[in-house]
């Protein structure tokens, strides 16, 4: 059964005005008939449904298809492994064999359709899961996991055997995991563990191991969630649900390839809802890493830079390896909001406390300077010709007496600091044992973090395994930089969701007046001549130069009279990409000589290139502004995504842009801005005035809607330029480009 948190169920009154309306009926969201007011402007739900997996991972009743106790099969192993299972989460057990009468000493059944009960939940052995799964309907089993390989991982045909799973699986009314999956959703979860968990999902299980082995630092894991092929169940499913338990303090994910890019991102704004933190690896950034993954699940990895976007976007904390996915998730689980963004280097040694400074200030962490009173204050115990302006460097001897209890406390006491980080880079008994019980007892009578780094590289020593260790409230690294990763995370994370609002509560639900304006312009399959995409442009409130579009030289003289001198000539047609390097562009004509010369020289490259045109615009010259580049193009995960950038001739070049996926609000067009490496040109440099920002960002804005409306028919878009002019006097597009589908 599934369930949403928003919403209800269509409603008659509802049903009636869509077909009243003449619309088609609202298609289904993950498995529900879609309310109309769920649903976006390109009919995509708004919101995402929160599977009930409360029976998968905690059922009543389990059913083990191809259950097995002969010695040497396969099957024996994992048999006796779910018999334990089940034993522990109090689910009664049915083995399922045609030949056996009993497995390890319970009584067998021959077949599915012999239960004597309603299961919850069904394991399949079976190399086949099919036939099983068209059993299952009758049986009325709420759930199966199918281990089984040889799917979408292993090509087309594999591909093709999976969508049949998928499709008997939906017509049988069961929620499936896998195929290719394994037996990480029934291991065994140390209960003896408090505080907020961290919720586990992998697509490969060993990838797993890692994050599930934090339990052995007394760190808590709920569960396990291992998606495989995702022919049905996949992680966006497991997110949203993970995100309403309220034992969940962090969401780990390892990914190898989305599903579906839309699901993924209502799951992660469902999460950001709840600030559950979300924590993944998304395997893919090279394109080996794609090829790999692509044969290991069979999935889409989609483009590394539109995933990046889309995750920054909604919150979602990608890191790169497995420590890292460890250590934040851990710490993100475990930590409290952060009282202030300021973060304190304290150590015994100046040496250790400026490097860790330095990556500190590298890693984008704020480190506030103490203030005079506050290091006067520290001066009290620590001697004056060491430095305790940030970093602390406390001199060694302080921390093996009472002064080091009273350093750390005056540290924290101060209202700029938000997180005291220590770095022991090696025992030093008796010091180090007292430092960190220090450091321990303060971080127990205190609401800011406290981080410490033990830099041994053995890891057996009392005051690392059972003080550090025996901790809930000191967050503890192996390496600096997976700290100084981790307490990023952690603020970037506490400020996103202070500020977060969902986009999806403001996408647009109807198409605007622009659109049917626009949907006429449109040629399915077919490039745009520069003339019909400006209109495209216009159409949608988007400013672009005065011309028109003329086809003799006497009417190019009469056009550049009304547009205005100086103007620009350019040859239009629907297959000139790059007018510029053919010579199809004439800038600066002052006068009708030089508009008729530059007409025919015009018409005749064009002849000698073979492009055909539909004429030549004449028109209005703009200068004095910043050269931009904003766009559209289709994303086979996510659909339309939206990019601005620098432009001009150079915008392959300098490959100097930030991309978002629709919808999103006027504050993240903003953030794309600060995202550029040529950010400062906005701004004005060398003596040229400040541009039009605001401007810009209207801009983009309008290109998202007609990303939303238009994008069934719209492949790409391409305005270069796009001229930002001083403050207040708006953007004007001087070219555009638009293919459609």
């Amino acid at each position: 059964m599934l369930g949403s948190t928003h919403g209800t169920l269509t409603t008659d009154s509802r049903r009636a005005r869509v077909i009243a309306c003449g619309e088609p009926p609202a298609p289904a969201v993950h498995g529900r008939p879609a309310d109309v007011d769920d649903l976006d402007v390109g009919g995509r739900p708004l919101h995402a449904a929160v599977p009930d997996l409360d029976r998968l991972f905690r059922p009543e009743s389990v059913a083990v298809v191809g259950a097995s106790d002969a010695d040497g099969r396969p099957n024996t192993g994992i048999t006796r492994q779910l018999i334990a299972w089940a034993e522990r989460v109090g689910a009664r057990l049915h083995p399922v064999h045609p030949t056996r009468a009993s497995v390890f000493g319970i009584p067998c059944l021959p077949s599915v359709a012999d239960l004597p009960e309603q299961v919850d939940l069904a394991v399949l052995l079976v190399a086949d899961p099919l036939p099983v799964v068209e059993e299952l309907a009758e049986a009325k089993v709420r759930f199966a996991v199918a281990f089984a390989s040889g799917f979408a991982e292993t090509g087309a045909s594999g591909a093709a055997a999976q969508t049949r799973l998928a499709d008997a699986a939906a017509r049988a009314g069961v929620r499936l995991l896998g195929p290719n999956t394994n037996l990480n959703a029934f291991e065994r979860f140390r209960d003896d563990l408090d505080g907020p968990a961290i919720a586990l999902i992998t697509q490969s299980g060993h990838q797993g191991r890692p994050v599930f082995a934090l339990q052995e630092l007394g760190i808590r894991l709920s569960h396990w969630a291992p998606t495989g092929n995702e022919a049905d169940l996949e992680s966006a499913d497991f997110i949203s649900y993970f995100a309403e338990r309220p034992e969940v303090g962090a969401i780990a994910c390892y990914v190898e390839g989305l599903k579906d890019g839309r699901s993924f991102l209502l799951a992660a704004d469902r999460a950001a809802r709840r600030g559950v933190p979300v924590v993944a690896v998304k395997v893919g950034r090279t394109e080996t890493g794609a090829r790999t993954a692509a044969s290991h699940t069979g999935k889409l990895t989609g483009s590394d830079a539109v995933v990046d976007a889309a995750m920054r976007q909604f919150g979602v904390i990608r890191v790169d390896g497995l420590d890292e996915l460890q250590d934040t998730a851990a710490l993100l689980a475990r930590a409290r909001a952060p009282l202030a963004d300021g973060v304190v280097v304290c150590s015994i040694s100046g040496g250790t406390g400026a490097h860790v400074a330095d990556l500190a200030t590298r890693a984008g962490l704020r480190l506030p300077v103490l203030s005079e009173a506050k290091q006067a204050e520290l001066h009290q115990w620590i001697p004056e010709y060491l430095s305790v302006a940030n970093p602390v460097d406390n001199g060694g001897h302080p921390v093996g007496d009472e002064r080091g209890r009273k350093i750390i406390d005056a540290i924290l006491d101060d209202p700029s600091v938000g997180v005291l980080i220590c770095p022991v880079t090696g025992p030093f008994p008796p010091l180090s044992d007292r430092l960190v019980q220090d450091l321990v007892d303060a971080a127990e009578q205190s609401d800011k973090l406290v981080c410490v780094v033990w830099g041994s590289p053995v890891g057996t020593e009392p005051a690392y395994r059972e003080v550090l260790l025996g901790s809930s409230r000191v967050a503890t690294f192996r390496t600096v930089g997976n700290c100084l990763a981790a307490v990023r995370a952690h603020l970037d994370h506490h400020r996103f969701v202070r500020a977060y609002r969902s986009p999806f509560d403001e996408a647009p639900r109807t198409t605007s007046p622009s659109f049917r304006k626009a949907r006429a312009l449109m040629r399915p399959g077919e490039q745009l001549s520069e003339h019909a995409a400006k209109q495209l442009l216009r159409a949608y409130g988007i400013r672009v130069p005065r011309e028109q579009l003329v086809t003799s030289a006497a009417a190019a003289v009469r056009a550049a009279g009304l547009v205005g001198y100086p103007v620009v000539m350019k040859a239009s047609g629907a297959r000139i990409a790059h007018k510029t390097e053919l010579g199809l562009v004439k800038i600066g004509l002052t006068s009708a000589s030089q508009v008729r010369d530059a007409y025919r020289e015009l018409t005749e490259i064009a002849r000698y290139e073979d492009v055909p045109l539909d004429g030549v615009l004449v028109c209005q010259m703009v200068e004095r502004g910043v050269e931009m580049v904003v766009g559209v193009t289709h994303d086979d995960l996510f659909g339309p995504t939206v990019t601005v950038g620098l432009g001009g001739v150079l915008v392959e070049v300098l490959r100097d842009t930030a991309v978002r996926v629709p919808p999103f609000g006027e504050d993240q067009a903003r953030t794309m801005l600060t995202e550029l490496r040529g950010r400062a040109l906005l701004d004005g440099v060398r003596g040229r005035p400040p541009a039009d920002v605001d401007a810009l960002v209207e801009v983009v804005l309008r290109v998202q809607r007609m990303a939303l409306e238009l994008g069934g028919e719209l492949a790409e878009l391409d305005i270069n330029p796009l001229l930002v002019l001083p403050q207040g006097q708006g953007a004007v597009a001087l070219d555009a480009l638009a293919v459609c589908r």
